[in-house]
């Protein structure tokens, strides 16, 4: 006689055959056949978020290393909680499956005031996910969760949503025969003729240059060998690491700094390879990108989306730069001083910033010098990750980068979680504001109780630093509502369980952080930048603010 089991356990089956490891979720009446099968089976671990915001974070961090990562929120108010996160996983492209309850079938989009219910869950699922599914019976169930998967780690990967009905997740059904992964789509491989041209291209520069995404994530070998050849390479910020900083030729994420707009501006020949160009890195679309433009992505509705290029090229990212390295034997001829521009461009940038934020240059290099090399930075949009953290910190791996795409504050602790549970083996060092943080704070909890190998750097200057350099650039100076009550969180770390610091100086930073990365587990320090000094920041760079 075949088994039966319910909908929820086919779900927690389909989970395991997946590899997964780890659910993050806020358990709820409208999804405990679900968290009651992982439960009951043991084979999964189940985070305890404090919010349906912070689990989907805490899984879109997870998914950033893991390939997949999975979140279990309530319905109605509680899927809504988790619409933010959505967001920024698709601003991420990070494969996410978020499971959300829904009210019985039967009272299902009658307006009845069920409790739980939200108007037209589905259509907000779909507006802030790649997809949403509903699966509205159960001998479906084991199809939909297993083609939400593959949508989910498609390119472009993004979050799919699926929201069950409590009837259907209870409903006993035979246990299906197949429940493992079905390949996700397979990524385009160019016409060699299409390689041939570019590498003729690329042979004939004198001054090229390669800019890469997150879209060149697995990339690393391949594009140090074109760097090695004589190709100098800058990075988006998700991109960063894939060619360590330490490079001779690597140009980091200085995007914007005087001297490397001037190589952008001058180079004969710019290979985009795997990044969206975003408006905050390339001054609202206004940077000069070389006199040829070339664009390789996996995605072909990219083409074109932000800057005019040259030539498109569809292609797994991996397989046109492995090709272009291949055809440059024998290295690249570049103009004689071009290796001197690239090296003073990034001095230039490095001082330029260093000079900028004063003291913080020091907070800078002694997080650098305590993390472990192979620890992972995670940063919130904060007025400290904007600056020293995305450009001046020396990120010499890939993913060891982990901060939001979506320009959101607040995410940082639920993405440091996620990151120390996907990585159980590194160190992890997360960098928030006092604003930013308290949009999440109840996290702190979970960091406590999942043991995370976290230390949590809260940059407290008493509201929002970002604002206030906006404000003072674009509003001549003027301030309006930027100013905020912050607890002690010295105090507040203490009272969560853990170790915890309060600091105003680069020299008791510096003693606190090696202190703190020495504990195996969770610890907070909390800067007081009022004591440590000013750190001049006049926002994101654009060309006119509206």
């Amino acid at each position: 006689m075949s088994e039966q089991v319910t909908v929820g356990e086919v779900v927690a089956r389909i989970l395991e055959a997946h590899g997964v490891a780890n659910v993050y979720g806020v358990i709820s009446i409208h999804n405990l056949p679900v968290a009651d099968a992982i439960g009951r089976r043991g084979r999964i671990g189940f985070v305890p978020a404090r919010g349906e915001a912070g689990s989907v974070t805490m899984a879109d961090a997870h998914a950033r290393f893991a390939g997949l990562g999975v979140a279990l929120t309530s319905t109605g108010a509680g899927a809504g909680n988790a619409i933010g996160s959505l967001i920024e996983a698709c601003n991420a492209a990070s494969p996410v499956l978020h499971i959300t309850g829904q009210v019985e079938r039967e009272y299902l989009d009658r307006d009845a005031s069920f409790i739980h219910e939200a108007k037209d869950q589905l259509t907000f699922l779909k507006a802030s996910s790649k997809a949403a599914y509903r699966i509205s019976h159960p001998e479906t169930a084991a199809g939909i969760v297993r083609e939400a998967i593959r949508v989910a780690r498609s390119v472009p990967m993004g979050p799919v949503s699926i929201e069950i009905p409590i009837d259907v997740q209870a409903a006993q059904i035979e246990l299906p025969a197949d429940l493992g992964p079905i390949e996700p789509s397979s990524l385009p491989v160019p016409a060699a003729a299409e390689l041939e041209n570019l590498t003729a291209q690329l042979k004939a520069a004198r001054r090229p240059l390669l800019w890469i995404g997150g879209g060149a994530a697995g990339c690393e070998a391949e594009v140090k060998a074109l760097a090695d050849k004589g190709v100098p390479v800058v990075s988006s910020t998700h991109g960063r690491g894939i060619l360590p900083d330490s490079h001779p030729r690597s140009l980091r994420a200085f995007h914007n700094s005087a001297k490397v707009k001037e190589l952008l501006k001058d180079s004969d020949l710019v290979i985009v390879a795997g990044s969206r160009l975003r408006s905050n890195e390339t001054l609202s679309y206004s940077l000069e990108l070389g006199k040829t433009l070339v664009q390789i992505d996996a995605y072909a509705a990219a083409q074109n989306r932000n800057y005019r290029a040259d030539r498109f090229i569809c292609s797994d990212a991996k397989v046109a730069l492995a090709y272009l390295g291949d055809a440059l034997a024998d290295g690249q001829k570049i103009d004689a001083d071009y290796d001197r521009a690239v090296a003073e461009a990034v001095e230039q940038a490095v001082g330029a910033l260093s000079d900028q934020i004063g003291n913080y240059a020091g907070i800078c290099a002694a997080l650098r010098e305590a993390l472990p090399e192979d620890g992972i930075l995670v940063r919130d949009i904060t007025i400290s990750g904007s600056t020293w953290g995305s450009r001046l910190f020396e990120i010499n791996g890939a993913n060891r980068n982990i901060h939001s795409l979506a320009g959101a504050i607040g995410l940082g602790l639920a993405h440091g979680i996620g990151t120390a549970i996907a990585n159980p083996q590194k160190k992890v060092a997360a960098v928030v504001g006092d604003g930013g943080l308290m949009l999440g704070i109840g996290e702190m909890a979970t960091m406590v109780q999942e043991n995370t190998d976290l230390v949590l750097i809260v940059m407290n200057d008493s509201g929002y630093g970002v604002m206030r350099g906006i404000q003072n650039n674009y509003f001549e100076g003027r301030q309006y509502y930027n100013e905020l009550h912050t607890p002690n969180y010295r105090d507040v770390g203490t009272a969560m369980g853990m170790p915890s610091w309060q600091v105003g100086s680069v020299e008791a930073f510096a003693s606190a952080i090696k202190e703190a990365i020495a504990i195996d587990g969770p610890a907070v320090i909390e800067v007081d930048m009022h004591s440590v000094g000013p750190l001049n920041f006049a926002g994101p760079p654009q060309k006119k603010l509206y």
